[in-house]
């Protein structure tokens, strides 16, 4: 498992279309992916989960990643909530 901490980056933080690009980059992967608010943990995959956490821009989230393909969801996830 893999684990690292991230400020949110983008736009003004996970909005409908930010939840929405977020679960679709969570998708291109095999490996389980979680964020979590230091409250809540999330499944990354899940509409409904992520609408639910309510990120805002500058909270600070961990992602987690597990599975065959860690490595490389982490960099991406990392990357896309750091705006890059």
């Amino acid at each position: 498992m893999k684990k690292k901490t991230v400020q949110v980056a983008i736009g003004e933080g996970l909005d409908a279309r930010g939840v929405a690009l977020t679960v679709q980059t969570a998708g291109h992967y095999q490996a389980e992916i979680h964020l979590t608010d230091g409250i809540r943990r999330m499944n990354a995959k899940s509409l409904m989960g992520m609408m639910a956490m309510g990120i805002a821009l500058g909270d600070e989230v961990t992602v987690e990643t597990e599975g065959p393909d860690e490595d490389e969801a982490m960099e991406s996830m990392v990357s896309f909530l750091e705006g890059k």
